[in-house]
């Protein structure tokens, strides 16, 4: 508990705030333009946080990737076109209620309360498992190393022709 109030302490300095929210309003920006994406505002803007003092520029990293994520849906919602991979699934549903049922301020409403619970949730839940899979991660020896590359490399080979197979698997 002593370490999460220790981590809320240096993120609610008033520099590193503003570096947060700069980096989410411009991971919006690079999110909702088709053809710029997560990866490219992260590269672009990378050297910036080298400007903020310790924390402050992995925090405006941290809002320009959870911003870009969830401003690819914008143009998803309104133009047909996915501004992030991530938000392919949003094309699906949030255009025809933008066009068809008229709805467009709903469906960008909706990406983002559920862009918004997504992010808590996902970090609450990190917060909470992360140092439990740490401690089963330091157990790992080499027979886990082992089964982990076979398993991870299993479902690429079911999309192999069958007969090469065996030479995917290798």
């Amino acid at each position: 508990m002593g370490d999460i109030l220790t981590a809320l302490n240096m993120i609610f300095v008033p520099l590193n705030l503003v570096g947060l929210f700069a980096g989410v309003l411009v991971g919006i920006a690079f999110g909702c333009m088709p053809g710029l994406s997560v990866n490219m505002g992260l590269a672009l803007l990378f050297p910036l946080a080298f400007t903020f003092h310790g924390i402050g520029g992995i925090l405006m990293l941290l809002g320009i990737y959870c911003g870009a994520i969830y401003g690819g849906s914008i143009s998803a919602i309104l133009l047909k076109t996915p501004g992030t991979p991530a938000s392919v699934a949003t094309t699906l549903d949030g255009y025809p209620m933008a066009t068809k049922l008229g709805q467009p301020g709903r469906a960008l409403g909706l990406s983002t309360m559920a862009s918004c619970f997504g992010g808590v949730f996902s970090t609450i839940c990190l917060i909470l498992l992360a140092p439990q899979l740490a401690k089963v991660a330091l157990q790992f020896s080499k027979p886990e190393y082992f089964a982990l590359a076979i398993f991870g490399r299993l479902p690429l080979s079911q999309f192999l022709p069958q007969k090469f197979y065996f030479r995917g698997n290798l």
